[in-house]
């Protein structure tokens, strides 16, 4: 069974988001093995530098990459990535298997993005939106759309 992990920085702090995530990871408890990682966020002064904020990004830098499993595929959620579809997202992680992959790692930064080093060390750089998300909602729509990769590779209703 396919393992796939969300490493995150930060926490869900709200109930709502939380039995959001929850859902869709028990509705995915059926296809693979999921698998999350909460970071701790770096704190960080209200109105910082940038040389404060490279600093931030460069330490949850480290703590990502020192969870990163060494046999994952790797894929770096940033603004610069590449937009798919969902069927793209679905091809994708189908195709996975058949090269080898038994796990999927998804990576989610902090508030100011991820340091060079993520995004170096990432197999496939993803992007949802040229929009900002707030990273908790962001969460559960990452989440949702692996739930919904796999629904379409069944053939499923769930995707219409």
């Amino acid at each position: 069974m396919l393992t796939v992990s969300l490493i995150c920085i930060g926490k869900l702090k709200e109930k709502y988001w939380r039995d959001a995530y929850d859902e869709y990871a028990k509705r995915l408890s059926a296809f693979c093995k999921l698998q999350l990682v909460e970071l701790d966020e770096t704190r960080i002064a209200d109105k910082p530098s940038q040389k404060e904020i490279d600093l931030v990004v460069e330490k949850e830098g480290e703590k990502i990459l020192a969870k990163l499993p060494q046999t994952a595929t790797v894929v770096a959620l940033c603004i610069e990535g590449k937009q798919w579809s969902s069927e793209e997202l679905s091809d994708f992680m189908s195709r996975q298997p058949t090269l080898g992959v038994s796990h999927i790692a998804f990576v989610i930064g902090g508030s100011y993005g991820l340091s060079p080093a993520v995004k170096a060390r990432a197999d496939v750089k993803l992007s949802f939106s040229k929009m900002t998300f707030p990273h908790q909602l962001f969460r559960v729509l990452l989440t949702e759309q692996i739930y919904r990769a796999f629904q379409i590779e069944k053939g499923s209703p769930y995707h219409k």
